[in-house]
């Protein structure tokens, strides 16, 4: 059985408690949607812990996505025959993208989550937002707005994107990267990495042009609710569900 982890960059990763229990409770709180990422599985050549995603879907009535590990239309099939309702992609769709395409053609695109995680990095002079695989630790030579634009012409539904620098900082979401990847693609996008503050759910939203904000640390960790978030987001008026 697995356990959910939060680190900082990916890295010292540290114990949040049980999947199960974890997702039954942000249920409850009012999240719109979970994701769980199995994020040792590329990493470790394994398949995603199917039996934990059933457990968690057994004990929730929100969209559920699950990724980490899925390496073929078998692997996504047995995640979303076990109750997910979307697989997300990332270490695979970087080394075959063809993926994207036949979990889109087969399940619907509604289905295909394409997360990527990207890093401030210099080319010259020029500021790139590198794309890395394997739980953001190998470098790839992909540009994150340029690999938006090619997911979704393959037929992903929506983009994860996260920001390897800000990621467990909770120093803000990293603007810069999301406008570039919102204003490159007509898909959804996830912004994550860096919430710390009732504000950057928001900057995120109106600066960044994020569709969806999601947040692990200041949730595991009880700096905010759930609630708190929607609440403050609505006084501004970004609607959200309450």
């Amino acid at each position: 059985m697995g356990r959910v982890v939060k680190g900082v960059s990916f890295r010292n990763l540290k114990s949040a408690g049980d999947p199960v229990e974890l997702a039954s409770y942000y249920s409850a709180q009012g999240a719109d949607e979970l994701v769980f990422l199995d994020i040792s599985a590329s990493l470790e050549g394994r398949e995603t812990l199917v039996e934990v995603a059933r457990r968690v879907a057994s004990v929730i009535d929100i969209p559920f996505t699950v990724g980490g590990g899925i390496r073929n239309l078998e692997d996504a099939y047995k995640l979303l025959a076990n109750g997910a309702d979307k697989v997300s992609l990332n270490t695979a769709a970087i080394q075959n993208p063809k993926i994207i395409s036949v979990i889109s053609k087969t399940f619907g695109d509604q289905c295909v989550v394409l997360a990527i995680d990207a890093k401030r990095e210099y080319e010259g002079k020029e500021v790139i937002y590198r794309v890395y695989s394997h739980s953001a630790t190998r470098p790839t030579p992909l540009k994150a707005e340029e690999w938006a634009k090619e997911g979704e012409r393959l037929g992903a539904g929506e983009i994860l994107l996260t920001s390897i620098d800000k990621d467990g900082r909770r120093e803000g979401y990293d603007i810069e990267l999301l406008k570039r990847v919102t204003s490159a693609v007509n898909l959804p996008v996830i912004a994550s990495g860096g919430a710390g503050k009732l504000e950057h759910f928001y900057q995120a939203i109106i600066e960044g042009g994020a569709d969806a904000v999601l947040a692990a640390s200041i949730f595991h960790y009880g700096i905010y609710t759930i609630r708190e978030v929607k609440e403050y987001l609505s006084s501004r008026g970004v609607p959200v569900r309450i």
